[in-house]
């Protein structure tokens, strides 16, 4: 574990840290981590050195057989073929074919415009699913508007009632008031009637009935 650190570190100082069991095990498990991913990046690096050897043979080759065959090369190119050898390079570098030839490019084409149909296909079910979404965000707006004014409306009928309730109340309170107050002046009025010696006979209710 030591040496990893040191390595991993190089000429900076390796940070602090507790030296224990648990610590040395989890250190001993990244450093076994870390020498199997340096090993998988170099057998990557050497595959891909092998790789561009290959291709800069291939090329060397194909290089000696045009000069060797029509005495051709890149560089006695006039600048219109030099454009268009370089415009066929970069399509066939944008197009990932193995090669430059029709059969490569064909293929890589039809691939290529399948790719764009479905793209374009799921363009348009993003739009038609927009469109959709719009309309039903309309619709929630339109609907989210009412409700508004609709609760506006309550509201201020709300506040009318609750102003009759009040004023109903209010009314209600004076009348209670008033209702006692007539009560006390009538049992006030009997006894003092009571006090003077009135008899019942001559009550109003009894006059009536002896008239009847």
């Amino acid at each position: 574990v030591a040496a990893w650190l040191k390595k991993i570190f190089g000429d900076h100082p390796i940070p602090q840290y507790e030296v224990n069991p648990r610590t040395t095990e989890i250190l001993h498990h990244l450093s076994e981590r870390n020498k199997l991913r340096d090993r998988d990046v170099c057998l990557v690096i050497e595959d891909l050195k092998q790789k561009a050897s290959e291709y800069e043979s291939e090329a060397k080759h194909l290089q000696d057989l045009l000069m060797g065959s029509v005495n051709f090369s890149p560089a006695n190119l006039s600048d219109a073929g030099s454009r268009y050898l370089n415009a066929l390079v970069d399509s066939a570098v944008a197009l990932e074919t193995k090669d430059s030839s029709l059969a490569s490019f064909i293929p890589a084409v039809n691939d290529l415009t399948s790719d764009l149909f479905r793209t374009k296909s799921k363009n348009e079910e993003i739009k038609h699913e927009l469109a959709k979404l719009e309309k039903n965000l309309t619709a929630t707006l339109v609907l989210e508007k009412c409700l508004r004014e609709d609760l506006k409306k309550a509201e201020l009928h709300l506040s009318t009632e609750r102003a009759k309730v009040d004023n109903r109340l209010q009314n209600m309170d004076f009348l209670k008031a008033k209702s006692e107050e007539f009560r006390f002046g009538i049992r006030a009025a009997e006894e003092q009637l009571s006090a003077r010696g009135m008899d019942a006979s001559l009550s109003h209710q009894s006059l009536v009935a002896l008239s009847e």
